[in-house]
């Protein structure tokens, strides 16, 4: 059978795994049935190259997926992306989450992306509120180091160059004033880092920890037809995938949901463009691919380094491996042939390294050729494991621990293919502090076809443990050798959903912010306690509230019993304030006491079909903001929810009567009962019975009604018409936001209703914004609209149109672009304050 034929057979998501990374943990793996040919060919092409590249971006969906597709699945080159943030300051087109749950979402598509790619995942950011954070939209690549913290990030990025020692280097954007201040500043540091990670002399730490400088070959720069010097033909159609560079790369993009990304490509040919801007090897000003003059394959390396003193022998080891990777190859896609190949490539390499460390090469020569070496090791293991349809697997009698816990955890090793595997070792692998004994044999003597071997641990938490992060390394994972025809080889795995460490019990506060309105202090502040029971079995504990000095709380504690794991039960208190409280922002914190230990935390299960189940514990605190808040007695809102905002909720917290609008009732409800209906952010491009359904909201302002409309992008599918008067959304985008939140607001209509009834806005109540004021601004607007606010960025032109109200008959449309759906989770009190008035017109 042809191998074209052969690919029909599997899709092109067929289940690719990441090589073992270098630094970076494997994110856990998703099981797929599309497994066999395809995935022996992403296993044994990588066997063929030594060159390696680079592709740095700032937000998970920055990289060039279609050219990763082509370097990596394509070529076999050993492919690495560099993603600096974690993508938290996004928006969300699968659900509420924003912020670090946000984080957390974007993080686990960009590894899924990462796996059908085939490609190395590295981040600069580390952790959960990590310095090099995703603060939203941003002009400027300064803005964005100085925020990041310029000598963090590059530190960072040198030590990744440094450590992934990659031949090219493609930062995924360019520095120019139409492109995202986080783009911009990765190009910036990652173009000074072609000569600065060669330099001794910057961040001469990293040396004395083991890392050694290096010398990056080529470094490249996106470009245009007109003007390049490599183009890469992402649309080559492979036939043992079935698809084209670009398919493939949008079929690793389809994983980013949150960001509405991926598209649907047709066949044919298309080319990205590249354009050299800095090397060290000569270069012609068109180039056949990234690697022209760059040791390509193992007699590449074997020329240069035969120049060398002391190189024959090393150059012939090398050329060995040439012969031995073009044998593995050949054999595609006999299973058990290639495994024979494999094999002996294997041993081959652990020769040649051996001879290597050995020899009286020049230092730096040494390094790079055990760098390369132990690469292909890593790939050699990998092809190893497919080539014999060895199924390996962690298996946890429960992801969900708590400190102090025993649990049982099973390895496993499966033999699916007709090569029986001799000296098979089971390890399982847990943090310093933990214990994993071993219940049975870990040695097994033989696997052959169809048969499984295992071992079951009991593993020990200790009761210090840290509790889950979501961006470390998996906690547990195991280690299973064996040896085919006299040589070694290791699977490395792990579980294929996160085992984490949970609080005892986890404590979700609702709500989780809140205002508190000073002109009312005596109102009861309600606190609902949701108590889930990760200890694995009964338990009993006592739930309690901290308070700010001064505030009381009933009752003072409430005891729960747990029957079972999971279990899940609620305690309501009433907090009430001090009489004297004073505007300014409060923390109640949740406590669940037993035995002697506190449980502070509360653990947020992040559930998506194409992410698996993840977790982001975080402190069990109850956010308040006081300040002074009049909202009319009476108030009745529908709210349009495009589900990217929780705007409804916080309106009810301040004593809005809100209801989310159905499709039904837009399309056939009396729309009339609503003082004021509102349209979340995008709704237009979401809600699909709202263009149909728009007459009757313009009928229902017509009537008297209030609408306000929160800002839309042009792909939303809005239109100028939808508005009463038309408003036109400026383009490009990028440039018709306001990203400085803490920039100057002038009140063009200062006597407006919306500014003073019923809560007076002054200038303070543009203070302690976040992230941004404005987003896709209105370039063009009726002459009927009153321009309620003046704002832009510093050293820039005001809008005008980012606040426009209009009367349409007997009542009033407003369409605003300020980000109410940011600024009011956080309890901004002058932005609550406006939204308040906005929603009150006509009271």
């Amino acid at each position: 059978m042809k191998k074209g034929k052969l690919a029909k057979l599997y899709t092109i998501t067929a289940a690719a795994v990441l090589a073992g990374s270098l630094i970076m943990p494997v994110a856990p793996q998703t099981a797929h049935a599309d497994r066999g040919v395809v995935d022996l060919w992403k296993a044994i092409k990588p066997l063929t190259t030594i060159a390696s590249a680079m592709n740095t971006g700032a937000h998970p969906d920055d990289e060039h997926s279609a050219m990763l597709a082509y370097l990596s699945l394509g070529k076999g080159v050993d492919t690495s992306s560099v993603i600096a943030n974690r993508g938290e300051g996004g928006q969300n087109e699968i659900g509420s989450e924003l912020g670090n749950a946000l984080g957390i979402i974007r993080t686990r598509e960009l590894q899924e992306a990462s796996k059908i790619t085939n490609i190395h995942l590295e981040n600069l950011s580390e952790k959960i509120d990590d310095p090099i954070f995703d603060f939203g939209f941003s002009k400027s690549p300064d803005e964005t180091l100085e925020k990041w913290g310029e000598q963090v990030a590059y530190e960072r990025l040198i030590r990744k160059i440094r450590t992934i020692r990659p031949d090219v280097v493609i930062p995924a954007f360019l520095n120019e004033p139409s492109t995202h201040g986080h783009h911009r500043a990765i190009n910036v540091i990652t173009v000074r880092a072609f000569k600065d990670a060669a330099d001794p002399n910057i961040f001469p730490e990293q040396l004395k920890e083991g890392l050694t400088p290096w010398q990056v070959k080529k470094l490249y720069l996106p470009a245009q037809q007109s003007d390049y010097s490599v183009s890469v033909p992402v649309g080559d159609y492979d036939e043992i995938y079935g698809a084209s560079y670009v398919q493939l790369g949008e079929e690793s993009r389809f994983m980013h949901k949150s960001q509405g990304m991926g598209r649907h490509y047709d066949e044919g040919p298309s080319f990205n463009y590249y354009k050299l801007d800095q090397s060290v090897v000569e270069n012609k000003k068109k180039e056949t691919d990234f690697f022209d003059g760059i040791a390509y394959t193992f007699d590449d390396l074997a020329k240069e380094v035969a120049k060398q003193p002391g190189g024959e022998k090393i150059a012939a080891d090398l050329k060995k491996l040439q012969k031995d990777s073009s044998e593995v190859i050949a054999a595609y896609p006999q299973f058990a042939t290639v495994a024979k190949e494999v094999h002996e490539m294997l041993a081959d390499v652990q020769k040649t390294t051996a001879s290597v460390k050995a020899a009286a090469l020049p230092a730096e020569t040494k390094t790079d050729l055990i760098h390369r070496l132990d690469i292909k090791q890593t790939q050699l293991n990998k092809a190893s494991a497919e080539a014999l349809s060895l199924v390996t697997k962690v298996k946890p009698e429960t992801t969900e621990l708590v400190a102090g816990q025993t649990t049982k955890v099973t390895v496993t090793a499966y033999n699916g293919g007709q090569s029986k595997v001799s000296k098979v070792e089971l390890k399982l692998n847990v943090p310093d502090g933990w214990k994993a004994k071993a219940l049975s044999t870990t040695s097994f003597s033989q696997l052959g076809y169809n048969q499984t071997v295992q071992t079951t641990f009991d593993v020990s938490v200790p009761a210090n443990a840290s509790l889950f992060q979501p961006y470390a390394a998996p906690v547990i994972t195991a280690d299973v050798s064996y040896t085919l025809s006299g040589q070694a080889a290791n699977s490395h795995v792990v579980s294929a959903d996160a085992i984490a460490v949970l609080p005892s019990f986890s404590l979700v506060p609702s709500p989780s912010a809140t205002v508190l309105n000073t002109q009312k202090p005596e109102e009861p502040i309600p606190v609902k306690v949701t108590v889930k029971n990760y200890n694995p079995g009964a338990a009993q504990t006592n739930i309690s509230l901290d308070v700010p000095k001064g505030w009381t709380v009933e009752p003072k504690a409430a005891p729960l019993a747990f029957d079972a794991k999971g279990e899940t039960k609620s305690v309501a208190f009433t907090v009430k304030a001090t009489a004297s409280v004073k505007p300014d922002q409060y923390t109640i914190t949740a406590v669940a006491s037993s035995g002697g230990k506190e449980s502070r935390h509360g653990a947020q299960v992040i559930r998506y079909p194409h992410l698996g189940t993840t977790y982001f514990v975080q402190p069990s605190t109850v956010s308040i903001q006081a300040f002074d808040l009049k909202v009319p007695a009476g108030l009745k809102v529908g709210y349009v929810s495009s589900g990217f905002d929780n705007i409804d909720q916080y309106l009810s917290q301040v004593g809005v009567n809100v209801t989310n609008l159905t499709a039904k009732d837009i399309e056939s409800g009396d729309l009339s009962q609503y003082n004021t209906i509102v349209l979340g952010i995008r709704a237009y491009g979401f809600r699909p019975e709202l263009i149909p359904s728009n007459a009757r909201l313009l009928k229902y302002v017509e009537n008297g009604g209030n609408l306000v409309v929160q800002y839309h992008k042009p792909e939303d599918k809005w239109k100028p018409e939808l508005a009463p008067y038309p408003i036109k959304i400026g383009t490009p985008l990028i440039q018709w936001r306001v990203t400085d939140e803490n920039s100057k607001v002038t009140m063009l209509a200062p006597d407006h209703p919306l500014f003073n009834t019923p809560n007076k806005i002054t200038d303070q109540d543009w203070d302690n914004w976040i992230q941004d004021r404005s987003a896709y601004n209105p370039a063009e607007w009726g002459k009927e609209y009153i321009e309620l606010i003046s704002n832009g960025d510093p050293g820039e032109n005001e809008f005008t149109g980012t606040f426009l109200s209009a009367k349409y008959g007997k009542g009033t449309y407003t369409y605003s672009s300020l980000v109410w759906y940011r600024e009011i989770p956080a309890l901004v009190p002058g932005a609550i304050r406006m939204f308040v008035n906005m929603v009150s017109l006509h009271q």
